[in-house]
């Protein structure tokens, strides 16, 4: 599976190549993409993404020509005429990560939930074809 970052920069060698290149990877040139584990077993990929504070309302998960892309856009709420916000430190910044799936990565079964502020990805593998034996008699 290969990490491809968006807005015009370097596509990273693999998942593994950008976690460790781009430390801090959580801030790079002003925008924020929360960051992400990716897991391998044998039968599937997990990812999990940091998202505490976010609603699930308000992301979307698309898959497209092998390409899976999270994106996350906070929907504004309504301001109340009668207060006045003397000081805002929370924040919450659209973003989008996008992945690249192999071809062992069974994307008719992609599964998603929301839970405890992570949001995890669960990526089955495609069940390889194993060679069949067979005995042959000798005559």
């Amino acid at each position: 599976m290969t990490f491809v970052k968006l807005n015009n920069r370097p596509v990273a060698k693999s998942v593994f190549d950008e976690l460790f290149d781009h430390i801090p990877n959580t801030w790079k040139d002003g925008f924020h993409y929360p960051p992400v584990n990716v897991f391998e077993s044998t039968n599937a990929f997990d990812i999990e993404l940091s998202a505490a504070g976010l609603a699930k309302e308000d992301f979307q998960l698309n898959l497209e020509n092998g390409l899976l892309t999270i994106a996350f856009e906070k929907k504004e709420a309504q301001k109340s005429e009668d207060q006045k916000v003397i000081r805002k430190e929370f924040s919450q910044r659209s973003f989008k990560r996008s992945f690249n799936l192999d071809e062992q990565v069974d994307a008719e079964n992609i599964s998603a939930k929301y839970e405890n502020g992570v949001l995890k990805l669960h990526l089955p593998k495609k069940e390889t074809v194993k060679p069949s034996t067979k005995q042959i008699n000798i005559q």
